[in-house]
């Protein structure tokens, strides 16, 4: 094969963000998650007691993400023999740009900075509107929030997803191509069905603790790649929310903007920084975006030096 094959995967996540940023996602028809949480969406595993439910839970899970892997399998493979890009460096540049456009629906920064920007332009209009919006990104009860409480709820989802949806993806390419960034997905996507604790417990209980293993270095990439190393202050942080992985990237972003993030009875992180402020998730952009760019380049370069 030729020596350019190394940067097949790079040229591939370089594209992924391109399309996202130039065209956002694709249609709900065309998309890979909305499949997904079809998939998840027709099992009613909640009747069932907790360890049937469980059980039955695991096994939807594990022919899911078989089934998904599979597929990216598939379409990686037939798209490399049909275009056989160790032949030329034209036929090597045609499929990363192919293989960077399936890769585009597995991440999803451009739609997650306008949501929460979203969120501060309907506080503008009204602490109603800021609340409603905000509803469409937790799965909290925002109808007692006050505006502060709003925007600290949109920063602590910023930076949630923003390892769910763009370093955890590319992570995952980088080590496995296209079927490893579309299991994480397949996992984090039924985390996000299933994994509560309500009576959906005991079904979601395997989904829950793969999506923490899956994420679980990639979270602590991104809160680094958010606040540079104050490792004592970072740890500290991250260890006072329920979750193994959310914890890390909100910690840093509240510390990098030195703001107080709280969910109202369950954690307060960075207890001395300022309430949340009109700005703010202008300025988290800001700072999730250059997160990005250095979170890519980390990213291309493991999936480099992993094929060199």
């Amino acid at each position: 094969m030729s020596a350019l094959m190394p940067l097949l995967l790079p040229l591939a996540l370089a594209m992924a963000l391109v399309v996202d940023r130039l065209w956002g996602e694709p249609p709900t028809w065309a998309h890979p998650v909305v499949g997904m949480g079809r998939y998840l969406g027709a099992f009613r595993l909640t009747r069932l007691r907790p360890l049937p439910g469980f059980v039955a839970g695991a096994l939807a899970w594990v022919l899911g993400a078989a089934l998904t892997g599979a597929l990216a399998l598939w379409i990686e493979r037939t798209l490399l023999h049909s275009l056989q890009p160790w032949a030329s460096p034209a036929r090597l540049l045609v499929a990363g740009l192919l293989l960077g456009v399936l890769l585009k629906p597995l991440l999803a920064w451009r739609m997650l900075a306008e949501e929460a920007l979203a969120v501060e332009t309907a506080l503008g209009f009204s602490l109603d509107a800021g609340r409603a919006r905000l509803s469409r990104l937790v799965s909290r009860d925002t109808s007692a929030l006050t505006a502060t409480e709003v925007r600290e709820a949109a920063l602590e989802t910023l930076a949630e997803n923003l390892n769910d949806s763009v370093i955890a993806p590319l992570f995952w390419f980088a080590l496995a191509g296209l079927p490893g960034a579309a299991v994480y997905r397949f996992a984090n996507t039924a985390d996000a069905m299933w994994g509560y604790r309500d009576a959906r417990e005991w079904c979601g209980k395997w989904a829950a603790r793969a999506d923490d293993a899956l994420s679980w270095l990639p979270a602590r990439i991104t809160a680094l790649l958010l606040l540079p190393p104050v490792l004592p202050a970072l740890v500290r942080e991250a260890r006072r929310t329920p979750s193994p992985n959310s914890g890390w990237p909100m910690a840093a972003l509240a510390l990098r903007l030195n703001r107080r993030l709280a969910k109202p009875g369950v954690y307060v992180l960075h207890a001395g920084g300022l309430p949340a402020q009109p700005g703010d998730l202008h300025a988290a952009r800001v700072v999730a975006q250059q997160a990005v760019w250095a979170g890519a380049l980390m990213m291309a370069t493991l999936a480099w030096a992993l094929r060199a």
